[in-house]
């Protein structure tokens, strides 16, 4: 089993997620994994300042307003958006992070599509808390067949590798 691998079942088994960067104003990944997760039975924490609730539920606006502290967090939010939530990471005592890139975990290639922040993952790694630095939860958690694609496509040109 990969590195990727080992790190994806870490954090999927933890039970209370935060999801940062949910959106009203269109559908995102972002959204499809808030879905994922609370359809696969954990415990959902929608983030985003600019509004006050999504699907029915409060959405919060950062992750101390949140009502009890997760387990895991998961990025899909504008880099200096992630180095801000790494941020409330560390003094939350959050352990584990995992930041969305559409390429696997090959941020260069999509520097324009991805929430992968260098200086945050060296913040995770300075503060003991596991990061995914890239790929997305929706290839792994109950993948439709655009993420299952996406996954076998970059596992097969080594955007999946960890090095």
């Amino acid at each position: 089993m990969s590195k990727l691998d080992n790190l994806v079942q870490d954090f999927l088994s933890q039970k209370k997620i935060a999801i940062v960067g949910v959106s009203d104003k269109r559908e995102t990944g972002c959204n499809a994994a808030y879905k994922n997760f609370k359809d696969s039975g954990y415990e959902v924490f929608a983030v985003n300042p600019r509004i006050a609730s999504f699907q029915g539920d409060i959405c919060y606006p950062d992750l101390t307003s949140l009502p009890s502290k997760p387990d895991a967090v998961f990025i899909l939010a504008n880099p200096k958006v992630t180095d801000q939530i790494v941020s409330q990471c560390v003094d939350l005592g959050i352990k584990h992070v995992w930041m969305h890139c559409m390429m696997g975990i090959k941020p260069g290639l999509a520097a324009g599509t991805t929430s992968v922040s260098p200086s945050a993952v060296d913040v995770c790694n300075a503060n003991g808390i596991s990061v995914i630095p890239g790929s997305c939860p929706n290839q792994f958690l109950t993948p439709d067949g655009g993420h299952k694609f996406m996954r076998s496509m970059w596992k097969l040109f080594g955007f999946m590798n960890m090095n």
